[in-house]
């Protein structure tokens, strides 16, 4: 059965064109379009489609202001266009925030080499969102953990669940409250996602504390435009320190370093005073920049096995290949659960290759987290 699509844009000529690259795919199929914010909570109630795409700046009701609607009465995956500038940035976390599950450049160009590369892209998103079932409402991480105005407002914003079937309230809370730490001693807590990253990264790290003790690496598939203002979002809201990562960056405790959009992060030395490395990346057969792969894999040469790793939601498997490195240096991995995830891809990948040693639900990562290096 075909996966049902409302196709949302005030644009007449961007609502074709996409609805055309969507009805090219048997799989999927365009049951209706809203060229605004109010039409298109309209139509999510009547046409109840598996699928939204959705445009941030619309008359009469925007993007944003329509996800929050459409996810209080009818929750529904959403994919949302933007514009890849700061202000298109700032916005679309906004929609993520408020539930969306994913984005894309509204210029295609900016995301694939070529036409075809695009439509497939575009297809994939639109199949691998519109495979989960949004049931009912979480908090994205505790109020307690939030600071500032901008923190109070994201902390009455509710993330989605996004699995198939329904579960007992029971099954929401943390049950992880028996496992203890392995005892193992750590230099650095790697992180790798993509698909529904930004919304499980600010959970789990609002939930760190200040005297956290190492550093940590943030590889979130990110284009360039956006990684500064989700560094800069992540750093309002946290505890710890949060900075997009820069060439020569020292590695402190306590500092999360999120990987630039369009460029890899490697770490350089060994013992004492390991650093960053951010470059330019023109090889064309690397899909991913930046890469969990090649981050992860910089990390076991430089910290052997002191790394505590963990690949969350996301498409793909970018993070196997670097996890098995980190495995065999004998570092400990970790995978999201597939009923927290977003898009069971890449924890799948890590988890299917018997690199993982736990499946965490993304309620528990942070208190595992906090157990595991001894500061919870």
């Amino acid at each position: 059965m075909a996966i049902k699509v409302l196709v949302v844009d005030d644009s007449s000529f961007f609502r074709r064109r996409v609805s055309e690259i969507i009805n090219e795919d048997p799989d999927l199929e365009v049951i209706g379009t809203a060229n605004n914010g109010k039409e298109a909570v309209e139509q999510t109630a009547l046409l109840k489609p598996d699928v939204i795409t959705m445009d941030i700046e619309m008359p009469v009701l925007d993007g944003i202001s329509a996800v929050k609607l459409i996810m209080q009465a009818t929750p529904t995956p959403i994919l949302m266009f933007s514009s890849l500038t700061h202000a298109g940035a700032s916005a679309t976390l906004d929609a993520l925030d408020a539930g969306a599950l994913d984005f894309l450049p509204k210029k295609f160009e900016d995301i694939a080499r070529d036409k075809e590369e695009a439509t497939r892209l575009l297809q994939q998103k639109v199949k691998e969102i519109g495979r989960r079932r949004i049931s009912r409402y979480v908090r994205p991480a505790p109020a307690s953990t939030l600071m500032s105005s901008t923190s109070a407002r994201a902390s009455n914003l509710r993330q989605p669940d996004r699995s198939f079937a329904s579960s007992r309230a029971s099954e929401n809370k943390s049950t992880d409250t028996d496992i203890r730490a392995s005892g193992k001693k750590y230099q650095l807590v790697a992180i790798g996602t993509s698909t529904g990253g930004p919304v499980a990264l600010q959970n789990i790290l609002t939930q760190l504390p200040q005297n956290f003790p190492h550093p940590i690496l943030l590889i979130q598939h990110m284009p360039a435009a956006f990684t500064p203002a989700f560094a800069s979002r992540l750093n309002s809201l946290c505890k710890i320190e949060v900075k997009e990562a820069q060439n020569g960056d020292l590695l402190r405790p306590g500092v999360a370093y999120l990987a630039p959009g369009g460029k890899q992060m490697l770490v350089e030395g060994r013992g004492s005073g390991q650093k960053l490395r951010i470059y330019e990346d023109d090889n064309a057969r690397v899909t991913y920049k930046p890469s969990v792969d090649i981050t992860f894999a910089s990390a076991a040469k430089s910290f052997g096995n002191s790394v505590l790793a963990i690949v969350l939601t996301g498409m793909g498997a970018d993070g196997r290949e670097g996890a098995r490195m980190l495995k065999q240096a004998g570092s400990k991995i970790w995978a999201q659960d597939e009923k927290s995830c977003v898009v069971y891809g890449m924890p799948q990948a890590v988890a299917n290759a018997g690199l993982s040693e736990a499946s965490i639900a993304l309620a528990d990562v942070a208190s595992r987290i906090n157990r595991e290096v001894g500061c919870g």
